[in-house]
């Protein structure tokens, strides 16, 4: 009788370890797929300030593709990119992972400061002026009906957007820490594009 006992105990142990091996393998399996989701396909992100009013207000929730920085691909005209603001670094496989919402929601860190949210205005190889309160690319003056009001920036100097690089710049361009202040972004720092 006691061996009996003894034995259906046994089982009663081994079933628990065997279920709780299964949740914890699942659950590491979970961890995984969302941390390569994440980092490698689509993020959400949180706008920060006010350099991309009226487009994007303060606090706005968004999502990011990331398929356009995990295969370089360079953005369109236009579109609404994150970028790391750290351009004088070379950003690593480190940078990645720890970049990865995940690890700032676990840590209670923000690096919202670092990461911008800005609009492409120019590409590899275009010529930027900024006259008149208004930006021309290779020449043309750009219609930007996104803008917050009129552009006060004005410059005698041209910029020429070098290879592997892009010109960013907010729509509240009075009020936005751009391309015009921090310089020329690398491909390898812009984080995504807005969903």
């Amino acid at each position: 009788m006691r061996y009996r006992t003894f034995f259906g105990r046994s089982c009663v142990v081994i079933r628990i370890l065997q279920e709780a091996s299964r949740w914890v393998l699942s659950l590491a399996v979970s961890f995984v797929l969302a941390l390569l989701i994440c980092t490698y396909i689509i993020q959400p992100t949180k706008v920060s300030g006010h350099s991309m009013e009226p487009t994007l207000a303060n606090s706005e929730r968004l999502f990011i593709l990331k398929w356009t920085h995990t295969f370089s691909i360079t953005p369109n005209y236009g579109d609404i990119v994150v970028i790391d603001s750290r351009v004088d670094r070379v950003r690593t496989f480190k940078d990645e992972l720890l970049d990865n919402p995940f690890f700032n929601f676990v840590t209670h860190q923000s690096d919202q400061e670092i990461f911008y949210i800005k609009r492409v205005i120019g590409k590899p190889g275009d010529t930027l002026e900024f006259k008149n309160h208004h930006v021309y690319r290779n020449g043309e003056e750009l219609n930007e009906p996104y803008l917050k009001e009129t552009m006060l920036y004005t410059s005698e100097q041209s910029y020429t957007v070098p290879e592997d690089h892009i010109f960013v710049m907010g729509d509240n361009r009075n009020h936005s820490k751009d391309s015009r202040e921090i310089g020329f972004i690398p491909l390898s720092h812009v984080l995504g594009k807005k969903l």
